[in-house]
């Protein structure tokens, strides 16, 4: 009676996850502008100064301006 099974283990070269490629950039999208990002990092300088703001005013013990 014929074995139904194989005898050996076929061997499987190479396994690891295949991952897609990350996008390049989305097709007709421009770049982002000069003064977009001059005004991104003014707004995170903004952010930040009133953190340290608030930090000041609540080890001071005064209520911040």
């Amino acid at each position: 009676m014929p074995r139904t099974f194989l005898t050996r283990r076929m061997p499987r070269h190479h396994l690891m996850l295949h991952r897609a490629p990350p996008p390049r950039h989305r097709a007709g999208a421009p770049p982002p502008r000069t003064s977009d990002l001059v005004l991104a990092l003014l707004g995170v300088l903004l952010l930040a100064a009133l953190a340290l703001m608030a930090a000041y005013a609540l080890t001071a013990g005064t209520p911040a301006p």
